[in-house]
This record gives C-alpha cells, structure tokens and sequence, in this order.
C-alpha cells in the first residue's frame, strides 16, 4: 500500500479527520465528530453568561482525536503501518489556560464554575473593551506591530482575551501556567511538547520579528500583565515543520503507529491553501461557510487596513502571507431563512423537493442586476476587513411593500459579494496584487452566489471541489513534514484538488460587471458611511441593547 497521512480540521462544532495519498492527494476517507458540549454561550454550570461570550471544554478535542481518527483510518482500507505524518488545523483566536502539565484549568473542581478557565473560542467577543486597550497602547508604542495588522488589533485575538482573564478572574490567572492556543495544545497532547505555531501566534498572538510585544507594552495595558510573556509558548514552529514526533500515549489514542511525523498546527483557513493549490503569489483563496476567510501569498509587503495579520512565513515557507475575511457571510444567509421566509415560501420550497436557500436562489436568479432595488451591508455579525469592527450591524435599504424574500436574499448574497470587493480593492491599493480567485468551503455549492462574486469582482473564478478542505490541508503539510515533500510549494500542485471544468470556472459577464460596478459605488458610499464615523447609530444601538441584557443577565 502507498503512503497516506492524516489531516485533522477542529472546527466550531466539530473535528473532522481524512486520510490522504501521499502520492496523489486522494482522500481516501473521512470521518467526523461532534464536540459533546458544543459551544457553551449561555449558560456555564448552571449559571447564566454574559452577552458574546463563547466557550468550549478542551476533553471535546480529545474526543476528536479518539474516535474520528480511528474511524477514518478503518474506512480507508489503509494499513496504520503505512501512515507517516499527522498534522491539525485549528479555529483560532481559541485559548485557555492550563497548569505547569498543560491540563486545562477548567478540569481543576475549584474553577468548574468559572468561565475564564474555558476555552474562549475564536467567536467569543466579550473582550472589546480590553481591545480597546491593546489597541491604544499598541498605537502609542508599538506601531510597529499595528501596521502588521492593518492599524488595529482584533479584540478577539490573543492580547485582549488574555487581558479579559488579568483583569476579571485574578484567581485563574495566577493558577495559569501556561496560555495556549488550541492548536497547539492538541500538538502537546500528541507530542508531549509545546511549540508554538507561527501560523497562530503570528495572526492571532502578535508575534512581529521573532518576539511578542515587550514587558514595558504589556505593563502599559495593565501593571502586572507582562506576566503573559512566562505563559505563552516558545518555540514557535512554520508551517510545514516537523514538530514531534507521536508519543505512545497519543498513538494508543489515535491507533496510529508511535513515532510518525507532527507538523505544526495551523489556522483552518490557512490550510485551505494548499488544498485548493493556491500557494502562488496573487492567487487569493475565499474559503467561504459562516464567514469567510480571505488568504493569499505574496513576495512583497504591503500595509493593509483591517487584515487580519502580514505574516512572513505564515502560510507557506519564503512569502508573506495575508489574512483578511468578512464575519458574517453564510451565517446572514442562514439567518434570513430561519427568522424572515413566510410559511408559503416553506411550503413551496418543500413542494419542489429542496430546500428554502434553494428555492429562493432559484427565484433570485431569475432577476436581472438591480431589479430588486435594494441594497444590504453585510455586518450582521460586525465587520472583520477592513473596518475591523464588531459592533457594526446590518443594514437593508429601499424596502417597500411590494419587495420579496427573493429580493432580498439577493440583496443579501450581493452584499457579501461586495464585501470581498472592498477587501480585494485594499489589497491593490496596499501594492499587493490579486489576480486569481479560488473558492472553498460550503457555499461553493451555489452556482448563484459564485456569478455574482465574478461579476462584482470581474475576475474569474474556480472551484476547490474537496469537502474537508481545512483537513486536506493539513494532511498535505503533514506530508511535508514527513519529508515526502520539499516544502507545500511542491506538495500542493501534486495533492491537491482545485476543478479547471467550464462548469466550475464562472467567467464575469461583461454585462453584469458593468451594472455591479454602479451598485458597488453605491455600497461603498453606505459602508464608508456607516463604518467610519459619518454616523455611528449602529454602535448607539447595540450599545443600548447590550446595556439592557447584562442588566437582565445580572438580575
């Protein structure tokens, strides 16, 4: 039997393990399980959470490691023996802190019951307020690493999270021995060594250059939170790396042989990359389901505002990597399903056989450009790039009583499309050219949705077939790792799968490009509105409504 490799993708609600060809990048099986506790964002031991958090129990992740893995490797016919390297992906900003043994703090009976010794999931948004500090104090004396970050550091990454912990559970803190993203403790389970990847500490922990920012930074945040430094991990690893190698203890677990190769860890987005063979600079990959993920290499640096991190060596060994993304995406469309489609449009759509996203995309693709008059912003979960903002919100403009739900599901997909737009037009005018769209995830499924991105993009666009692509990812930088490869430039091209078909390519219609380009200056006069100043009604808003529901929360 050939060489294979496992790839392991842990997503927001589940882990998903595939077994790849080495010589190929066939996936040969795949296998999936849900975490037992799900996000944990209303309650916590029976005790009610604030507004925007978002927690989960570590032991979940070893049940990935437990049960998909095994699983995948039985139905692929694959021999263990002939498996020679493992690597993950992780959702990330997503920490916790641990004792000196790495066991997470939540495990200990003492802090059952508190919050902050829970995984903070990459969704948790409770830390804005800490953002705001890191931000203020990054911009007085460290810009520097701002401009790595396009002007603004997310209050969902590392700095604020951990600052949040500092600042309002001391107990936990001073417990922590270390703070440590997911990815990476799932590494050390594996290993039994801690490396830091540069994947997640450089898009999410601010390492510039080889260091995190200085005592004298973090001082300024807070007195006493230099102390992070002791906690967050050292060394840090690229892409690609051999980090371990499988200790007993995990191979028992995972069934799979001790000793085989462990990459690295990496950001799901990241390891889409590689799989849709989009590893060239230019070529920018949207890996798009509930939000989307906007990832790309490039030789050259450019500052782009609201990116999600300018990382050297971040995505593939020798080349910048950019991280961008919008917030909300799938989860709009979702949304606009479950809470605004009339009961008739239910029933139609069960009539036909297929569902309502169906149903009304089919309706939606009768219309021509603009027909519905409306126009949507896209921040119904804030706005990732290039604001960086999560307290903006939705908005749908020129409603009346003759629109459908057609229109504006419509409005709806157009509104993401532009999105992309606004961050494709901030790479150009950062230097950093884009000349090629790849599109992963589950909404590729859309023939709909896919024109209108060409359309409103005037750029072609090809399809990344694979439905694990995070974990087919990861299962190409293991084999990198096990030195079956190079380096990820000269594994992608041999294990990947990115469709070239006329049925899978969507070229832009001249016409559409033409009517979309009117629509998207009108987008950008509402988005720069909107989201810079002009008028901040949606922080008003939501400022009101958080005020109300912490003090129903608290009573």
């Amino acid at each position: 039997m050939s060489k294979a490799v496992v790839g392991i993708d842990f997503g927001t609600l589940s882990g998903r393990a595939v077994v790849v060809s080495v010589a190929d990048g066939k996936i040969l099986a795949s296998a999936e399980h849900s975490y037992p506790h799900g996000v944990i964002d209303r309650e916590l031991e029976g005790q009610q959470l604030p507004p925007d958090w978002a927690l989960q129990v570590p032991a979940d992740y070893l049940e990935v490691l437990g049960k998909a893995v095994p699983q995948a490797v039985a139905d692929s016919g694959v021999s263990p023996g002939d498996v020679v390297g493992l690597a993950v992906d992780f959702t990330s900003c997503t920490v916790f802190p641990t004792d000196s043994s790495y066991a997470p703090l939540c495990e200990k009976p003492e802090f059952a019951r508190r919050p902050h010794a829970y995984v903070k999931l990459w969704k948790h948004h409770a830390s804005q307020q800490q953002g705001k500090v890191v931000n203020k104090v990054l911009a007085e004396l460290a810009p520097e690493t701002l401009a790595r970050y396009g002007g603004e550091v997310s209050a969902d990454w590392q700095l604020a999270k951990a600052l949040a912990l500092f600042e309002e559970d001391r107990e936990v803190w001073d417990a922590a021995s270390h703070f440590v993203e997911a990815g990476d403790w799932i590494i050390q389970r594996l290993t039994g060594e801690l490396a830091a990847s540069m994947s997640l500490a450089g898009y999410k922990g601010n390492f510039v250059d080889g260091s995190h920012p200085p005592a004298e930074v973090l001082e300024a945040m807070a007195p006493g939170f230099s102390r992070l430094l002791e906690l967050l991990p050292q060394p840090v690893a690229k892409p690609g790396d051999r980090v371990g190698s499988l200790t007993a203890e995990a191979a028992a677990l995972t069934g799979l042989p001790e000793g085989i190769a462990v990459a690295a860890a990496n950001i799901d987005a990241h390891a889409t990359v590689p799989a849709a063979n989009a590893c060239e600079p230019g070529q920018l990959t949207l890996i798009m389901g509930t939000s989307t993920c906007h990832m790309m290499t490039s030789e050259s640096f450019g500052e782009v505002p609201g990116i999600g991190g300018i990382v050297p060596d971040g995505i593939v060994k020798g080349l910048w990597g950019y991280e961008a993304g919008q917030a909300g995406v799938g989860d709009i469309f979702g949304w606009f399903v479950d809470t605004c489609v009339p009961p008739a449009y239910v029933e139609a759509a069960a009539a036909k056989g297929i569902g309502v996203h169906e149903y009304l995309t089919e309706l939606a693709a009768a219309q021509q450009v603009g027909e519905h008059g409306l126009l949507a912003l896209d921040w119904h979960s804030g706005n990732r790039s290039i604001l960086d903002d999560t307290e903006l919100t939705g908005l749908m403009l020129g409603l009346t009583l003759t629109t459908t739900p057609e229109d504006q599901y419509r409005a709806l997909l157009e509104a993401t499309a532009f999105g992309t737009r606004v961050i494709i037009e901030a790479f150009r005018e950062a230097g950093v050219e884009v000349g090629d769209l790849v599109v992963a995830g589950g909404l590729v499924k859309n023939p709909l949705l896919m024109q209108i991105y060409a359309d409103v993009t005037n750029l072609p666009l090809a399809i990344c077939p694979s439905v694990a692509s995070g974990a087919h990812g990861s299962a190409i930088y293991a084999a990198v790792a096990a030195g079956e490869y190079a380096d990820v430039r000269e594994a992608a091209p041999a294990m990947a799968h990115r469709e070239a078909a006329p049925e899978t390519v969507f070229a832009p219609i001249p016409e559409n490009v033409a009517a979309y380009d009117d629509l998207y200056r009108e987008y950008r006069r509402l988005h720069d509105h909107f989201g810079t100043g002009g008028n901040d009604v949606m922080h008003r808003l939501k400022a009101r409504r958080r005020e109300i529901l912490v003090a129903k929360s608290a009573g």
